[in-house]
C-alpha cells in the first residue's frame, strides 16, 4: 500500500481542503466508509429523505446533517462538507451550471446536507478477495450509467436509477456478488449482471457520468446501484439549487468499512 491508501480520514481531508487531492477518491484512506453528498433546500429535505428510505439500493443514507450546518456530527465531527471534497457540482433548476472545489459561499441556514453510501467502501473487500478493479488499475473514474429501472417515487422525488459498472471474470462476477451482499448500507449486492441493453444502457463504452474502462473478452460488466442517483433525479423534479458531489469525488468520513458490513 502507498501512503495514499493509508492515509488517515482526517489527513486526507485536510488535503483536500487544501487542493491538495483534485482527483477522484477511490483508493484514498483505504478502511473508511465514502459518501456521496446531495445538499438541498430544508423544504424538500423531508421528501428526499422518504425518496432515500424508499430506494435504499441508490440512496443508503449514512448521515443527515443538521440544517444550516455543514458538519456531518455521525459521520465525520471535525469535518465540514463545504470544503472536504475535491470537487462539487451545483444544479440550479435540474441544469448543472458550475463545478467547484468549494460551497462555502452557497451555504446559508435553509442548507440540509445528506451524506449516502458509496460502492468505493465495498471496492477495498473486492480487492481483498483477489478480485482486480479495473477502473483503479487504469487510473480512471468509474463508469455510471443512466437506466430504465424507475425508482420508487416519493413526493416531488422520482426519476432513473444510476448505476456504477466495473467488468470481470463470470467466475470473479459470482464471488462479487457474495462479497458485497455484506455491505447492505453501501449499495450491497449488484442489481444486474450481463448484457447492458437489459436495462436500457445503449452504449456500454459511453457512460453517463465518470470514464469509460476496457472490458476484456471474456468479461461480463457488473452493476451496481450509484448515489450519483440523486443527481439524475434532480433533473427531474428542477428545485431550485441542489449541491452534489461532482461523480467519484467522494466524502471520506470517519466510519470504519468494517462497521457497515454484516
Amino acid at each position: 500500500m502507498t501512503s495514499i491508501t493509508v492515509m488517515s480520514p482526517y489527513k486526507a481531508r485536510e488535503m483536500i481542503r487544501k487542493n491538495g487531492w483534485l482527483k477522484p477518491t477511490s483508493g484514498l484512506a483505504h478502511g473508511y466508509i465514502q459518501a456521496n453528498l446531495a445538499v438541498l433546500p430544508k423544504d424538500l429535505a423531508f421528501e428526499f429523505l422518504l425518496f432515500c428510505q424508499r430506494n435504499p439500493k441508490p440512496c443508503p443514507i449514512i448521515d443527515v446533517i443538521e440544517p444550516g450546518s455543514a458538519i456531518p456530527s455521525v459521520a465525520a465531527p471535525n469535518a465540514d462538507v463545504r470544503t472536504d471534497i475535491p470537487k462539487y457540482r451545483v444544479y440550479r433548476h435540474g441544469k448543472l451550471v458550475e463545478e467547484k472545489t468549494d460551497v462555502t459561499n452557497l451555504w446559508d441556514e435553509n442548507m440540509v446536507g445528506f451524506l449516502i453510501g458509496c460502492s468505493f467502501t465495498f471496492e477495498e473487500a473486492l480487492l481483498k478477495n483477489g478480485i482486480p478493479i479495473r477502473h483503479i488499475e487504469e487510473n480512471r473514474n468509474v463508469p455510471m450509467y443512466k437506466t430504465n429501472i424507475q425508482c420508487v417515487k416519493a413526493g416531488r422525488f422520482e426519476g432513473p436509477m444510476v448505476v456504477s459498472m466495473r467488468p470481470m471474470s463470470e467466475k470473479d462476477a459470482i464471488r462479487s456478488v457474495q462479497v458485497t451482499s455484506r455491505f447492505p448500507s453501501v449499495h450491497g449486492a449488484p442489481v444486474h449482471i450481463g448484457n447492458p441493453a437489459n436495462i436500457g444502457i445503449k452504449d456500454i463504452h459511453t457512460p453517463d457520468f465518470g470514464d469509460s474502462v476496457t472490458i476484456k473478452e471474456g468479461e461480463v460488466p457488473v452493476f451496481w446501484a450509484c448515489g450519483v442517483t440523486p443527481q439524475a433525479v434532480a433533473m427531474h423534479v428542477k428545485p431550485e439549487i441542489m449541491i452534489t458531489h461532482a461523480p467519484g469525488y467522494m466524502f471520506i468520513t470517519d466510519l470504519p468499512n468494517e462497521q457497515f458490513s454484516i
